[in-house]
């Protein structure tokens, strides 16, 4: 049975070195991409959790049980970047 593959075997090993080179270096390129992404969309979370001005706030009690009296469900979220409610200390 193998020896009916033996002539494509053949006919196609000089191409096999070219082949394995740029699936390797896809692989490698496609990983650093990843990580870049990657690195990227934590950049821009970091960013975004930066705007949040609770812990800068007066109504903030720093208190896992009630965070802030005034807006209870959204203190330390995304949601009170622009709180209406923020006063500074």
């Amino acid at each position: 049975m193998f020896q009916l593959l033996y002539p494509f075997v053949r006919a196609l090993q000089p191409f096999l070195v070219p082949i394995c080179f740029v699936c390797a270096w896809t692989i490698v390129l496609l990983a650093i991409s990843s990580v870049w992404r990657a690195i990227a969309a934590t950049s821009a979370r970091a960013k975004q959790m930066h705007q949040i001005p609770c812990a800068n706030c007066v109504f903030f009690t720093n208190d896992y049980r009630l965070k802030c009296p005034v807006n209870p469900k959204g203190a330390m979220t995304e949601t009170v970047i622009d709180c209406p409610d923020y006063r500074s200390r």
